[in-house]
């Protein structure tokens, strides 16, 4: 379950520079182009590489390569690589040290992993190098963090992303789109998730000693929620993913560099679990359930009854102040739109207004971090004093100026208006025919699952629009009396409802309703 308790919007996100923490951390992105497809017989004519550490790239390296054997026409015409090219280019011995170097130690990243590492394997065996490592596929990570696609090879992603390379099939080139598919990865999916899939590509864990091998392979490798249970049948973790077996076996991982990893595999003797279309559906139902079920190894979620926001107001000098407001009744939206920010407790509240005061320069007297005077007996904040506050806590700053720094600071917490004219019918449709599901929500709130266009009347709903919509799979139906806003809730729709790229890869599509008007 994400413990992100404030909303940024994902689309108004800056580029992300480094990867998910989910990679291994030091990694070697590698592309090779060669003479041909047989690894005992052709040769390395370029390598490119991008030497990556703690998500960052630290190193690009490009050579090309002197294959000592004719180019094949075809391989000039897809690579643009011609014998002038390769005429006084070093042959693979003259480089073989200090690729083997940068190579050590690191994990090996290629898209096909077994051609790239059979070519490397090949030429370092020629000079008598012997390397030997257990390398990552992107093709394999691609096929499970987006299964919703068919065709994962390197073209495919530049047109699914829409990637600028100068170069197709050119080393550094190619080299250079596993690494936008690594941002784009870490942009879409959480650390967890990411782990989960690397671990399931390269290691291989031991089962907690009171789980048999069969209620891994039961697993399915698709986007769901999970449920581990000890000998008791007690309900121990709810958890979900996109990849349900690749997730699940990464809690088993023998360095558990989770402490509640190593706690709670010890206790787990039984796993359940249930699928849905796609990664909004998992986490949509993996929040019910841990509210539901109370599970002893998740964070507690208690369904809240109080909520605090951010709110502005002016004050009789004409600046913009902050207030943390309590937002008491969360069973209607009249309070919450037009305040910023939505936090479980006042502390959280006041923490995140801390770091916003620090990063924008903000004055702790009008964000209410320090006691204030009246706007006439004004002296200097703390902040003013350390030159972390340009001073209107004493006028030496004007209201127009700081008043647009605080619009800034607060602009990406604003509580997001309910972008339809009323309730919605968001489709989710998954891999295969028969994989979809239907989600009533109104004002971000998740009202039921329906599965047929008489449930969706019968609750006085119909489409706004002559459309059609087969609902036509069993839905696991929740209460239909009034629902209370619950804040994950809002954080999971906002994040995927108002994020054109999450819709796309989810296959989500909304079908907006009219109430039902009935007649004697």
């Amino acid at each position: 379950m994400t413990e992100q308790l404030d909303l940024l919007q994902p689309k108004d996100q800056p580029p992300r520079t480094t990867v998910s923490d989910g990679f291994p951390e030091q990694m070697v992105l590698l592309d090779l182009e060669t003479t041909g497809g047989k690894v005992t017989f052709h040769r390395i004519i370029e390598v490119g590489l991008l030497i990556v550490e703690q998500g960052k790239i630290v190193e690009r390296w490009n050579t090309l390569v002197d294959p000592e054997v004719p180019l094949p026409q075809f391989i000039q015409t897809l690579t643009g690589i011609n014998p002038k090219n390769i005429k006084d280019a070093p042959l693979f011995s003259a480089i073989a040290d200090e690729l083997h170097e940068k190579l050590k130690g690191r994990v090996l990243v290629a898209h096909n992993a077994r051609f790239d590492y059979g070519f490397l394997k090949n030429e370092f065996n020629r000079v008598g190098i012997k390397y030997s490592t257990k390398p990552l596929c992107s093709v394999k990570v691609s096929r499970k963090l987006f299964p919703q696609f068919k065709r994962h090879s390197l073209s495919e992603i530049i047109k699914r992303f829409e990637f600028n390379v100068e170069s197709r099939h050119r080393a550094m080139d190619d080299a250079e789109v596993i690494w936008k598919l690594f941002l784009k990865a870490s942009q879409l999916y959480d650390d967890q998730e990411i782990d989960a899939v690397c671990i399931g590509l390269l290691k291989r864990p031991a089962l907690p000693m009171h789980l048999d091998a069969a209620e891994i392979d039961k697993l399915p490798r698709t986007p769901g929620v999970y449920y581990f249970y000890d000998t008791q049948g007690n309900i121990l973790y709810v958890g979900k993913s996109v990849t349900l077996r690749d997730r699940v076996m990464s809690h088993f991982n023998s360095d558990h560099s989770n402490p509640k990893d190593l706690q709670m595999s010890g206790k787990i003797a039984h796993i359940d679990f249930k699928t849905t279309p796609s990664d909004l559906g998992a986490q949509l139902l993996e929040s019910r359930e841990i509210k539901a079920l109370n599970p002893y190894f998740n964070r507690r979620l208690k369904k809240v009854t109080q909520l605090y926001q951010f709110q502005k107001v002016r004050d009789e000098l004409g600046y913009d102040c902050i207030r943390i407001v309590t937002v008491k009744d969360t069973s209607g939206n009249a309070q919450l739109s037009g305040q910023f920010g939505l936090f479980r407790t006042r502390n959280q509240a006041t923490e995140r207004l801390e770091k916003l005061a620090q990063y924008y320069f903000l004055c702790q007297k009008l964000c209410a971090l320090q006691t204030s005077e009246k706007p006439a007996m004004r002296t200097a904040c703390f902040g003013y004093q350390l030159k972390r506050c340009f001073g209107p806590c004493c006028q030496k700053e004007a209201s127009d100026a700081y008043n647009e720094r605080v619009g800034i600071a607060l602009k990406e917490l604003r509580y997001r208006v309910w972008p339809w004219p009323s309730a919605v019918l968001l489709e989710e449709r998954g891999e295969g025919e028969d994989n979809s599901a239907w989600h009533l929500l109104n004002e971000w709130r998740y009202i039921r699952a329906v599965s047929s266009q008489e449930e969706l009347y019968e609750l006085g709903f119909t489409f706004a629009e002559a459309q059609t919509c087969d609902l036509s799979k069993d839905a696991e139906s929740s209460p239909d009396e009034n629902v209370d806003f619950d804040l994950d809730t809002y954080l999971i729709l906002v994040r995927f409802l108002l994020n054109p790229e999450l819709m796309k890869t989810n296959n989500l599509k909304v079908r907006v309703l009219q109430t039902v008007e009935y007649f004697e």
